[in-house]
């Protein structure tokens, strides 16, 4: 097992340069991040050729990436280039912007996997019941529904829902513009309020699309599976039904689950960029589109580079789940 590990960690590294790569080259090709400031107001080429020297794009392509991906390795993610905001910590803020992110993906995430996992197999094992149709009726609905469509919804139900409590002297419970960046204040009871007043409905909109994604493939899995011959050999021998479902059936149905959950999760993490922008939380979604409103060329590479690696990473963790799983895949 330990030598499996480390044969698809020896491959996962030379994809991470890959896509270092990769993520540096399409950032330069991005823009002239001192195009607005040249145009703010007449500069002499004494102070644009500082400002180019500066930020090191008068350095040759090749020697930029080296610098820079040294610089990376070792921790320093480079600072904001764009003038008015240069001196600005990369790594600092996007490990800020993750913070936020990553509290509210998780949970999204563990909702949404165990709910589509639980309705998938009982969909498998009822099929075409009236559980099954309507299950599938729902995540098709849900799946068919753009996310902003799905968090403007949501957004105007929470506004309906305050506008209610305050017309019956109650306290507004919803929040919809993020929590505010120092906190919530208070004792225990009046903070767990405000926190599950700003994480239900960005938590349910990431929920809807997920699980219905989840739930159709832990289905079509989990009928591939029960059609299998082992199975039927299984309850053909007297093996009752619930051990040939869970014993036999499910855990070779959540082979394709982990593939899908684990990639979903990494990219997930990179920024619910939809989400993030409805409800008005500072993450890595907002961190992305302020990055690249003002072509920040480093705010924009350690994003992509963030992304990559949590991918990356996750491919590696349903490797190894697959491993577990399955015995053929590390004696392979």
């Amino acid at each position: 097992m330990l030598r499996y590990i480390i044969r698809r960690l020896m491959i996962s590294i030379p994809l991470l340069i890959l896509a270092s790569f990769l993520c540096f080259g399409l950032t330069t090709a991005m823009g002239d991040p001192l195009g607005e400031w040249k145009l703010q107001k007449p500069r002499t080429p004494a102070e644009i050729a500082a400002a180019y020297e500066r930020t090191g794009y008068n350095d040759p392509f090749l020697e930029r990436y080296t610098n820079w991906a040294g610089d990376f390795v070792t921790g320093d993610w480079g600072e904001s280039v764009v003038p008015g905001n240069a001196g600005r910590s990369v790594k600092e803020d996007i490990g800020k912007a993750f913070v936020v992110t990553f509290r509210l993906v998780i949970v999204a995430e563990i909702i949404a996997l165990l709910l589509g996992m639980v309705v998938g197999v009982i969909g498998a094992v009822r099929q075409y019941s009236l559980f099954d149709y309507t299950a599938t009726g729902i995540s098709f609905a849900m799946f068919s529904m753009p996310l902003f469509c799905v968090a403007l919804i949501l957004k105007t139900g929470g506004i309906s829902l305050n506008n209610w409590l305050e017309s019956i002297g109650a306290d507004r419970w919803i929040i919809t513009a993020g929590p505010p960046g120092d906190g919530f204040k208070g004792g225990f009871g009046e903070q767990f309020f405000q926190y599950t007043g700003a994480y239900i409905l960005p938590t349910i909109s990431l929920v809807v699309i997920q699980f219905a994604l989840y739930s159709r493939f832990q289905r079509a899995s989990m009928l591939d599976t029960l059609n299998a011959d082992y199975v039927r050999t299984a309850q053909a021998k007297g093996i009752s039904e619930a051990r040939s479902i869970f014993r036999h059936a499910f855990r070779n149905a959540l082979i394709p689950i982990v593939t899908v959950s684990s990639l979903n999760f990494g990219a997930t993490v990179g920024g619910a960029v939809i989400t993030e922008t409805v409800f008005g939380w500072s993450g890595m979604g907002k961190f992305l589109v302020d990055a690249i409103t003002k072509l920040e060329p480093f705010q924009v590479l350690g994003f992509m580079m963030v992304t990559a690696v949590f991918i990356i990473v996750f491919n590696l963790v349903a490797d190894v789940l697959y491993a577990f799983m399955d015995p053929r895949i590390r004696l392979d």
